[in-house]
């Protein structure tokens, strides 16, 4: 039987220690560290994780800046609000909910968001210096996931590491990290060619595809380490990830369950890399 992950449990401990950090920072500035959410839109998805990251914010001593947009905000209003928040000294860290409405350009608004204040990971010196394997901030997920790996003693190093997705949010940030901490590193996506053979030869395989129980049992190896990055509902309309947890966890050394693995973790490592951007200050 395989351990599980439990992500809430690491999720809550950081919490805590993400807290005493903040208090610390107001006790010697004098003031909160600051984090500002943009939402555009009614994705009811988005929304969602809003209220959840401004709730996190609330948990920790983070102060929020909330701004709802209308879905018909021009790109150069959008623009504008991100350019008044990078010159807000009480700003420590800028979020722009994904996905955009379609007539935005995702690239161009990030683009305004400078390395110092983006807490997503995703503008193009942090994810260049992550590849570079220099100090930087990185993207929330893959950042928790390594977390966990640290947590419960799982060392990639010397292990072949499997990444089935390429997202610029998960897959290649996460491709990166396990290289940089010395694992020997396959990506797979829809091209890929022989994936279960691949995948059966991972020692960890981290999974995030968006397709739910999409990995089975046959394309586990024994006493692999499997990180389940989906959030999707099954045939009858039950929260579930990417990975057949069932008959893949009787196979898995150690397994993340959905809900309650990778999840609670992508906040939890947004506040860390809010304060951490506001101690750089």
């Amino acid at each position: 039987m395989s351990v599980l992950i439990d992500g809430k449990a690491l999720a809550a401990q950081l919490r805590q220690e993400i807290r005493e950090k903040s208090e610390n920072f107001r006790r010697e500035r004098g003031k909160d560290i600051g984090l500002a959410v943009i939402l555009v839109g009614e994705d009811p998805a988005s929304q969602v994780y809003v209220r959840n990251k401004i709730k996190a914010c609330e948990e920790v001593g983070v102060k929020s800046f909330s701004y709802h947009l209308p879905a018909e905000t021009t790109e150069e209003q959008l623009v504008s609000l991100v350019d008044e928040l990078v010159a807000a000294d009480n700003v420590h860290g800028i979020l722009v909910q994904l996905p955009l409405p379609a007539h935005l350009n995702e690239r161009r608004v990030l683009a305004h968001i400078p390395p110092a204040k983006d807490v997503d990971g995703f503008c193009a010196e942090n994810v260049g210096n992550l590849a570079m394997n220099r100090q930087t901030i990185v993207a929330c997920t893959p950042f928790g996931v390594m977390k966990m790996l640290e947590k419960y003693g799982i060392d990639p190093k010397g292990k072949n590491a499997v990444v089935l997705g390429r997202s610029n949010i998960v897959g290649k940030p996460m491709a990166m990290l396990l290289l940089n901490a010395d694992a020997t590193v396959t990506v797979c996506h829809s091209k890929t060619k022989n994936l279960k053979e691949i995948c059966a030869a991972a020692d960890i395989l981290v999974v995030a595809i968006g397709r739910a129980k999409f990995v089975t049992a046959d394309m586990v190896k024994e006493g692999a380490v499997v990180i389940d990055v989906g959030m999707d509902r099954d045939e009858n309309g039950k929260l579930c990830g990417d990975v057949d947890f069932e008959n893949v966890r009787d196979k898995a050394s150690f397994i993340t369950p959905v809900p309650g693995g990778v999840g609670p973790m992508t906040i939890t490592m947004l506040l860390y890399n809010t304060v951490l951007a506001a101690t750089r200050s």
